[in-house]
């Protein structure tokens, strides 16, 4: 361990440890696969969880903009609250053990450990309620939407601002169950008795996402808890494969990081192995799953990558040209 020179160094040596340190040394190897491979698979990310109240907000913002990811699908909330703190809302130092009817006498919701102000969560409602107005009425996708909220701010520390800017689409295929949904019904009631108003079309994301995978010769996948996005990815990929003719298998490089367990069946634990038997990894697929807190796990991580860049860069970005529900994808520059 003295010999270590970085992040980079520690993770190539858990790979060499045993239980869920190796796990997340193999990840790394797993992530630097996808990065190096000369077919320039299209890298699509997975959220869910508490990860800003965890403080991985510039984490999760440095993947996007360092080009380790090209596609982001994620839940509503974690996308709400970058947009909390980019209108000046905090996530506070607290306790588990605090008195919770305390704390909602001084409008303080707590996540965990960490305490958001309430009222500041209503001005942000609000906020997107009114930012909604300068959409266009017309139905369109959640990949659309976001892009379009990311591009109303310039905080150069938000996820959704730094996708915007960087071309790269972020989708929520459930946007209605976040706060993001309260400032859209905000939405609604001022506009319900207009034909012209804006309508989230969720079935289209499902089109747009099949479009970017049947543009992409391969793929990998990177999932930080599970849930919708984790699901939502795979069952992209089995559309693709049947329901639209694309050639191939599932995806082809495959990593996890999550605290579930397998053995209650549910999704967010089961194994990427348990997926090759839905087609949704390939039976040729590079993966590794590592069953830790993405609050100690992912930082880990990226360090490790960027601590290592010189294995993988420079990497060409994906461009996505947009004609309505259609794209084609260019490989430029980094």
């Amino acid at each position: 361990m003295t010999r270590l020179r970085g992040l980079g160094d520690l993770l190539a040596q858990f790979q060499t440890t045993s239980i869920q340190a190796r796990n997340l040394g193999r990840c790394m190897e797993v992530w630097e696969n996808a990065l190096t491979d000369p077919k320039r698979p299209t890298i699509l990310l997975g959220v869910s969880g508490p990860l800003i109240a965890a403080g991985l907000r510039k984490v999760l913002r440095d993947m996007i903009d360092w080009g380790l990811v090209d596609v982001v699908a994620t839940t509503g909330a974690v996308m709400y609250q970058d947009l909390y703190q980019t209108i000046g809302g905090h996530h506070w130092m607290g306790t588990p053990t605090a008195d919770d009817v305390l704390l909602r006498d001084a409008y303080l919701d707590r996540i965990y450990d960490t305490y958001v102000d309430e009222i500041k969560f209503e001005d942000t409602d609000r906020a997107i309620g009114t930012i909604t107005e300068q959409f266009p009425r017309r139905p369109a996708s959640s990949r659309e939407y976001l892009g379009f909220l990311g591009s109303k701010f310039q905080d150069p520390d938000s996820i959704l601002a730094t996708a915007a800017r960087r071309g790269v689409p972020v989708f929520s295929p459930a946007l209605i169950d976040s706060s993001i949904g309260i400032g859209l019904t905000l939405y609604y009631q001022a506009n319900r008795k207009r034909a012209d108003r804006f309508i989230l079309d969720a079935i289209r994301d499902n089109y747009e996402l099949v479009q970017i995978l049947n543009a992409s010769e391969r793929t990998a996948v990177f999932y930080i808890g599970g849930g919708t996005p984790k699901n939502w990815i795979n069952d992209g990929i089995v559309m693709a494969n049947y329901a639209f003719g694309r050639e191939g298998e599932g995806h082809y490089y495959a990593l996890q990081i999550t605290t579930d367990a397998p053995h209650w069946g549910g999704l967010s634990g089961s194994t990427l192995d348990e997926a090759q038997s839905w087609g949704k990894i390939s039976r040729h697929a590079t993966r590794a799953m590592a069953h830790v807190d993405a609050s100690i796990g992912l930082p880990l991580l990226v360090g490790a990558l960027w601590d290592r860049r010189k294995v993988w860069q420079p990497r060409a970005r994906l461009t996505f040209d947009w004609t309505g529900d259609q794209v084609k994808i260019r490989r430029t520059r980094p």
